[in-house]
């Protein structure tokens, strides 16, 4: 695994054989940031990665400047790896232990960008859920990008804040926005 962009592009990072996760592809990654790119200056980004598994989107948004950012995954190993890889290359990155509903649920902060790579098995409801608590709560900045990372054979396309997906081998992003009402930004200049 490597950091494909930013300060430390190039470093290469090598997580534990046995941590129970399926990173996300070079190529994808690639493809995700180079959109990302066209839509923000990630200095000073805000960014909660769930179901983070060995960090690598995390790293991606440390090595580009991108600051604070949240990782949170359910499995120990998970999170003693990015503690130990943030404390190495000094990324401003919090790891915390959750399952990533219970935290979804109590979570009170906002972020700018919120990505998350759920295990691909993970039932349909599961994944809905996961955009449905980050709109309920009020966890994405106005301004700010959900992105989850699933196979081809979940759709999301139907939920509200729904913005567009990209495909990338088996491997699909799709996008959620805030969706302004009209009536309040108007209001609001």
């Amino acid at each position: 695994m490597r950091i494909i962009s930013g300060k430390y592009k190039g470093r290469r990072i090598s997580p534990p054989k046995n941590l129970p996760v399926r990173p996300t592809t070079d190529m994808c990654k690639e493809a995700l940031f180079n959109i990302l790119n066209n839509n923000f200056n990630f200095t000073e980004l805000r960014i909660l990665d769930i179901f983070a598994g060995t960090g690598s989107i995390s790293y991606e948004f440390a090595s580009r400047g991108a600051t604070p950012i949240t990782s949170v995954d359910g499995d120990m190993g998970c999170i003693g790896f990015i503690k130990k890889t943030a404390q190495e290359f000094d990324f401003d990155i919090t790891a915390i232990k959750s399952d990533v509903f219970k935290f979804l649920e109590k979570n009170k902060a906002s972020y700018d960008i919120i990505f998350a790579d759920p295990p691909y098995d993970l039932p349909q409801k599961d994944f809905e859920r996961i955009v449905e608590l980050v709109f309920e709560n009020e966890m994405l900045e106005q301004d700010g990008m959900m992105i989850i990372e699933h196979s081809k054979y979940t759709k999301l396309n139907h939920m509200e804040n729904f913005s567009y997906d990209k495909t990338y081998g088996g491997s699909v992003f799709t996008f959620f926005e805030f969706e302004y009402d009209e009536e309040e930004v108007e209001e609001d200049e």
